[in-house]
């Protein structure tokens, strides 16, 4: 079955997040995630995807259902790679050095797009809660690739690390959102270090 590139995209998309957060994304997430304004754009490959049997989506706001061929597809690709877990990231930035990592962690390759610039960071506290990142999870960071808004990704903030989602306002300034409402948004004193992009995640349990 051929399926265009946005297509196949999108369908990555939905498999990557089923597999992180035990859910389907909305309308909203996804639009976010690939930066469009209108929720026609992303609900017109929904569409094409039901009529090529890739999934099926009923009305409520995350009824997506990939279909037993698609997820056979993903599960066949899957394979088990090990990546390193760091301690606290240096100032300068996240290094692969063996002093900052302190251990290897067997994760599969879904949620890992660059194996030898991806690392895991345990994330502390519940400022992420709303998006299904909880304390104790490992974040799956990818320092390859580029930071898109509405990302979620590792930022040095005052000499300290936290996972926020990468945002810009309306006035065109960046500043890092997190996704619980107990907490405001983060505007950096100074420039703003991305220092990976969020692509998959390991429940703590």
């Amino acid at each position: 079955m051929y399926l265009t590139e946005k297509q196949e995209q999108v369908l990555k998309f939905i498999e990557e997040y089923q597999l992180e957060y035990g859910k389907s994304p909305t309308i909203k997430e996804m639009k976010e995630y690939f930066q469009v304004k209108s929720d026609n754009s992303i609900i017109k490959v929904i569409k094409a995807l039901e009529e090529k049997k890739m999934l099926q989506k009923d009305n409520t706001p995350r009824g997506i259902k990939l279909l037993n061929a698609v997820k056979q597809k993903f599960e066949k690709a899957s394979e088990v790679i090990t990546l390193p877990l760091l301690g606290e990231i240096p100032a300068g930035g996240p290094t692969l050095s063996e002093e900052n990592i302190v251990d290897f962690v067997s994760v599969g390759d879904i949620g890992v797009r660059h194996r030898d610039n991806s690392f895991l960071l345990r994330v502390r506290g519940d400022s992420m809660e709303d998006a299904g990142i909880f304390e104790g999870d490992l974040v799956i960071v990818d320092q390859k690739l580029e930071p898109k808004y509405g990302n979620i990704v590792v930022a040095l903030v005052d000499n300290g690390n936290t996972v926020k989602r990468f945002m810009k306002d309306e006035n065109g300034h960046e500043y890092l959102k997190p996704e619980n409402q107990r907490y405001g948004p983060i505007y950096p004193k100074n420039e703003l270090q991305i220092q990976g992009v969020v692509t998959g995640l390991i429940r703590n349990y």
